[in-house]
């Protein structure tokens, strides 16, 4: 059962508002507009994906660190083209107390001057390189568009930034392929379906030589940037002096890359995979994988805990996180209808009859097909079960993107895809920057860059706003 996608698509907001309230996995009342709080269950879905995250970083040579809040206003401005992106997006600290301060200090916007700042004290001589460190913080903009929870907020809270130094250009390109393989690897695990692109010039990180992205399409036909990685070069070192000895006794300016992932994937992971009855969640990333719902009849109440409890133990000692439902004060129906929402993959039901056959009924979030399963298959086949709602999961919603993802080469036909959110269109493009611009006002959309996991041969095609020779094709969508 793929979800109903088509019946959201001009209700997308209002059901994810819906269904992030509802599930208790985000809470957007808090008296400041763009900023949220994450409550005890969508907290343990963020830990469980920032785990995988820490995971893939830590196996490849990456180190944890933690950077002050605050970066003072002289340190943020060393990098001209970096602030004149943000300057208009930073919060600035002018008081402490009631005192005026000497110099203002900005609430991180992103923390490359930060950081640059330190590896000039850290890092020496050509030993000391390459050099791979991440941390996970709050990241503050103020955000002047419509805001939205999770998707475009104020405060980030779930801000993952790595920061790495090389001693050559090479090396860095090689460490911007390995940061592409680590997120290919995490949206993977998050069953999440993604479009890899290097962002056009007008749109790249601030101070980077290039951007490349990743994307996903939402259910309103909207793509979400849900990852980048920046190859900055010398951009940053020179501007904060950041050198290393070379074996030869001479002295080279670092050249550095940085890749950021925010809670906007946690949002991505709910709306590609929700549907009407709420969350539907990988078995990775569920905070409760099984949950077991008892159903005794007045006179079976012992026998039928007796098996839920042989139920819970077989399933503990595979490492699984199972969860007894045993509320006495609603129905076995109002339960199911509370964990689907929260997204659990599996359901077991136990009940006189299952005691009786030495059985339990099994309930799939992703399809709601049930089966009945013995009690002597429970270690093996709850496990096969999960791991095919996860296969389950990522090749529909890869499906789904792929069938939302078009090639057009009549501007007519292109503006029409964007204009009506069909999707992502793909258009052939001569390359130039003033033809780039044109492209997106004609199309009403946005250039997401230069598709990097496609191969569209462009042997006599024309740009499809010039008509020129196209050397090159561009993603476009409507985006948040």
């Amino acid at each position: 059962m793929d979800p109903p996608r088509e019946k959201w698509k001009n209700k997308f907001n209002e059901w994810f508002r819906e269904v992030i309230y509802k599930a208790e996995v985000y809470d957007y009342r808090y008296p400041v507009k763009g900023i949220g709080v994450w409550p005890p269950y969508g907290m343990k879905i963020r830990n469980n994906v920032i785990s995988i995250l820490k995971d893939l970083l830590n196996q490849t040579g990456h180190e944890e660190v933690l950077f002050p809040l605050l970066i003072p206003e002289e340190i943020l401005r060393k990098e001209s083209e970096h602030i004149e992106k943000f300057e208009d997006e930073v919060f600035w600290v002018t008081y402490g107390g009631r005192k005026k301060l000497e110099r203002k200090l900005a609430l991180r916007p992103t923390s490359e001057t930060a950081i640059m700042e330190m590896l000039k004290l850290w890092i020496k001589d050509h030993t000391d390189l390459p050099f791979r460190i991440y941390q996970i913080v709050n990241v503050f903009r103020y955000e002047t568009k419509a805001t939205q929870p999770m998707i475009r907020l104020r405060e980030v809270t779930m801000f993952k930034e790595a920061h790495t130094a090389h001693a050559t250009m090479e090396d860095a390109e090689k460490q911007v392929r390995s940061a592409i393989e680590i997120y290919k690897k995490f949206f993977d695990e998050l069953c999440i379906p993604y479009m890899i692109s290097q962002r056009p010039e007008w749109d790249k990180f601030a101070g980077a030589v290039y951007t490349i992205a990743f994307d996903t399409l939402m259910p309103d036909g909207r793509t979400l940037q849900i990852g980048t990685v920046h190859n900055l070069g010398q951009n940053f070192s020179r501007a904060f002096e950041v050198t290393y000895l070379k074996p030869d006794g001479t002295h080279e300016f670092v050249y550095t890359t940085s890749y950021g992932i925010s809670e906007r994937v946690i949002a991505a992971l709910i709306a590609v995979h929700g549907d009407d009855h709420g969350l539907v969640l990988p078995y990775n990333i569920a905070p409760i994988q099984v949950v077991i719902v008892p159903i005794p009849y007045k006179g079976t109440e012992n026998t039928v805990f007796e098996l839920c409890n042989r139920v819970i133990k077989v399933l503990k000692e595979i490492g699984l996180r199972v969860y007894l439902d045993d509320r006495e004060d609603i129905t076995p129906g109002e339960k199911f209808y509370y964990w689907e929402l929260k997204g659990v993959p599996l359901r077991i039901e136990i009940g006189p009859r299952d005691v009786a056959n030495n059985c339990v009924t099994v309930s799939r979030r992703d399809t709601l097909e049930r089966k009945v399963i013995s009690i002597a298959e429970i270690k093996t086949k709850i496990p096969e079960l999960l791991e095919d709602i996860r296969r389950n999961l990522r090749a529909r919603a890869r499906k789904w993107l792929q069938q939302h993802t078009f090639f057009s080469e009549k501007l007519e036909e292109a503006a029409n895809i964007v204009n009506n959110r069909k999707g992502i269109v793909v258009v052939p493009w001569c390359g130039d920057t003033d033809c780039g611009l044109n492209i997106e006002d004609s199309l009403e959309g946005s250039v997401l860059g230069i598709p990097l996991d496609l191969e569209i041969n462009v042997k006599g095609k024309r740009c499809i706003m010039c008509g020129k020779e196209a050397k090159t094709v561009i993603r476009v969508s409507k985006t948040y």
